[in-house]
């Protein structure tokens, strides 16, 4: 399966912390990620991580094209919505692929720990039929 990972600033180590817990699940699949976000998770886990640009540099973009392509299983977007940033519409673009391709998708570490979960059960090999 293919997993987006994006991470605010703030949130940065806490999705470093989230990959170190999952390491064992994540290393099962291919990880897509912002620049800064996949650069630090390879650095505390020895992941595998495919880089875009960084979020705000078309990053996002990058991810959103490949949820067009129905390319991308998961999409795990840890954000900081009491700091929004300048490129905030490019979050609402990716929220509203993920709706319309039906992209399993999470923003916050509860639901994030909920799908990563849901993965290890095989709960979301639907995906691989829908593709």
């Amino acid at each position: 399966m293919n997993i987006g990972l994006i991470a605010h600033d703030s949130k940065k180590k806490l999705m470093q912390n989230f990959c170190i817990a999952y390491r064992g699940i994540l290393n099962k699949h291919e990880l897509y990620a912002t620049g800064t976000t996949g650069r630090l998770i390879e650095e505390v886990t020895n992941l595998n991580v495919h880089k875009y640009l960084a979020g705000h540099l078309g990053g996002q973009q990058q991810l959103a094209s490949q949820i067009e392509h129905n390319d991308m299983d998961m999409v795990i977007y840890l954000r900081d919505p009491l700091h929004p940033k300048k490129h905030e519409p490019d979050v609402n673009d990716v929220v509203r692929l993920c709706d319309i391709y039906n992209i399993p998708f999470a923003t916050n570490l509860a639901t994030a720990e909920l799908l990563i979960k849901a993965l290890d059960r095989g709960d979301l090999e639907w995906r691989e039929a829908y593709r």
